[in-house]
């Protein structure tokens, strides 16, 4: 079988998406074609994000290899699913141009993995994967019955059919992934790099996947929740294929980076440097001397909120003190270039105090952003503790809520966000 799959143009305007709008390489899509063509598939990426095409030059070239299936992601890349675009406006923009010229059509990404139905019916497509998609991917394109594949969503006799919960991918087996020259050339930005401007190609990659900790704003529950931790010599593998491509700086997506001895140690060796997010409660000073050694030249580190009772508030299990928080950042600010403390607008922290505290890192050389505001995704606990289960309303229900309650949005929202409504009526989502 011939399997197309799409990374479409993507345009934020009046969205509130608060993620990098740069390209990154599309992870879900790399692991979903390598899969297939171990099964004796032929797979095609199209990128036009990082391509830079418009979607009618996408779907002209999906056109042009003539699939029998076309899948397209409705997040960019899974670095974004836990934060993505709410309005389904760009992938079914894509598939309006492609015009049934792609054969059953699929998407994957966290729209559908929460609300399969309402996906379904925006996207016009023919199926959603639920969850972490490229063992999905792969069993649809050998399928004969849909209702025999795990974790998908279709209509069926106008019915919906959900064949079972969001999947959870084995991921540690995953191979080294490759990727075309011309991609990676083109990939001039380094994610969350402030320490200096880009001296070579970046690239994005993961060692491991999901959190053990389950705090209240972060939407993960229908994808990527397990954690997991990815075979090292992939990893490796697949580090050292970017470093021969000229890569001098890595990304690694994972939702939470822990302490991983063995990893750091062969980063060591290898002349690149990289990012991570993490929680700084979870290393002691040896192990952030190593993080330093190995290249780290980023870390993005969750506090959220500067009070214990706002942290438990927030379900963190976090059982370091603000004052520990704060000089295990600067400790690390030692030996990596560029230390971040992200913080959350909650409603319990004295924006005197969170002055003075960011006040007190600035000195010390650690950038402590202003809080900011979040969005109640639907897969995240804060969404459930609001108003349940997610239905058909959910994205409507969580944009209206975060619209009503901030006049100021992130700094990265450079116009004002419009209701979910308004942005997908555009492209006939509704």
């Amino acid at each position: 079988m011939k399997v197309a799959l799409v990374n479409p143009p993507w345009d934020y305007r009046n969205s509130i998406y608060f993620g990098c709008r740069s390209p990154h390489l599309p992870l879900e899509l790399g692991y979903s074609a390598a899969l297939l063509k171990a099964a004796g598939h032929e797979a095609l990426i199209v990128d036009a994000h990082l391509d830079a095409l418009t979607a009618v030059q996408a779907a002209e070239s999906v056109a042009t290899f003539t699939p029998d299936l076309t899948v397209v992601t409705t997040a960019p890349t899974y670095l974004f699913w836990r934060c993505a675009p709410p309005e389904l406006r760009v992938p079914r923009g894509f598939l309006d141009v492609l015009a049934g010229r792609g054969g059953r059509t699929v998407a994957v990404g966290p729209h559908g993995s929460t609300t399969p139905g309402p996906t379904l019916d925006k996207l016009a497509c023919d199926i959603v994967v639920r969850g972490e998609c490229e063992e999905i991917v792969a069993r649809l394109a050998d399928a004969e019955d849909l209702n025999a594949v795990p974790a998908v969503a279709f209509r069926q006799n106008g019915s919906l059919v959900v064949t079972g919960p969001p999947h959870a991918s084995r991921f540690t087996d995953l191979p080294a992934l490759r990727w075309p020259d011309r991609w990676i050339s083109r990939h001039t930005h380094h994610h969350h790099r402030f320490d200096s401007p880009p001296d070579g190609p970046g690239a994005e990659i993961e060692a491991s996947r999901g959190c053990p900790y389950h705090c209240s704003f972060c939407a993960k529950i229908d994808f990527r929740d397990a954690y997991r931790r990815r075979d090292h010599g992939h990893v490796l593998e697949e580090i050292d294929g970017l470093i021969a491509q000229g890569v001098t700086y890595l990304y690694f997506i994972d939702e939470i980076f822990l302490p991983q001895r063995p990893l750091l140690e062969a980063l060591v060796t290898r002349n690149v440097r990289f990012g991570v997010q993490t929680r700084i409660d979870l290393w002691k000073p040896d192990m952030l001397d190593l993080l330093g050694a190995a290249g780290c030249v980023s870390i993005e580190a969750g506090i959220e909120s500067l009070t214990e009772a706002g942290r438990a508030a927030l379900d963190k299990k976090c059982r370091a003190s603000t004052d520990d928080l704060a000089e295990r950042l600067i400790y690390a600010r030692r030996s990596v270039p560029f230390v971040q403390a992200n913080l959350i607008a909650m409603a319990g922290d004295d924006p005197a105090m969170v002055r003075k505290w960011r006040d007190r890192l600035r000195r010390d050389g650690v950038w402590a952003n202003d809080p900011v505001p979040l969005y109640p995704y639907p897969s995240s606990p804060d969404y459930r503790r609001l108003w349940g289960e997610p239905d058909d309303q959910a994205w409507e229900r969580a944009h209206a809520h975060y619209l009503a309650q901030f006049e100021r949005f992130s700094d990265i929202q450079e116009e004002q966000p419009l209701p979910l409504r308004e942005i997908e009526a555009v492209c006939g989502c509704r």
